[in-house]
């Protein structure tokens, strides 16, 4: 893995980030704020980016390539648009990995070390959190929906029994 240092006012990578549906809603000084706590990681076809079992504070928006994230080594699904975000529930709240990612080719993500959210202080902390968790949310709403889709057609075709 390749990575650089931490991102700051950089108009290059600003712009890209404007263009990813997921960031949409935030503002040029919220991004900013994202890149600050942001590097750019280079992963080549095989590479790991994410292993389950392990304690990081890292989320990753995928930027290109294709990543393959994996439950106990059976393939959950495969990311290839840009701004895909993974790494997110062990970023959220400090538990171990519960899944691993792989580059399945070369692969450019934007990695933010979420350790830095939390040393936000005062109207700063209030105003970018609003946006992210808000961004966290709706991103873990989408992923229950689908896996709540799912499991009702696996319930379908195997008498499992939930809730």
């Amino acid at each position: 893995m390749l990575e650089t240092t931490f991102l700051d006012n950089n108009a290059r990578i600003m712009e890209s980030l404007r263009k990813i549906p997921v960031l949409e809603s935030f503002e040029e000084q919220e991004l900013n704020r994202l890149l600050q706590m942001s590097k750019i990681r280079r992963y080549r076809s095989g590479e790991c980016i994410v292993q389950e079992g392990r304690s990081d504070t890292w989320l990753f928006f995928l930027m290109y390539g294709r990543v393959r994230i994996t439950k106990e080594g059976k393939e959950v699904t495969t990311l290839s648009r840009k701004g895909e975000v993974f790494g997110e529930m062990g970023a959220m709240d400090s538990s171990r990995r519960s899944a691993s990612a792989h580059a399945v080719t070369d692969a450019v993500c934007l990695a933010t070390d979420m350790f830095y959210v939390e040393k936000l202080t005062g109207k700063e902390k209030i105003a970018f959190g609003y946006v992210f968790y808000r961004l966290m949310s709706e991103i873990l709403s989408r992923r229950l929906r689908q896996t709540t889709e799912a499991l009702v057609k696996a319930k379908g075709r195997i008498n499992l029994k939930f809730w």
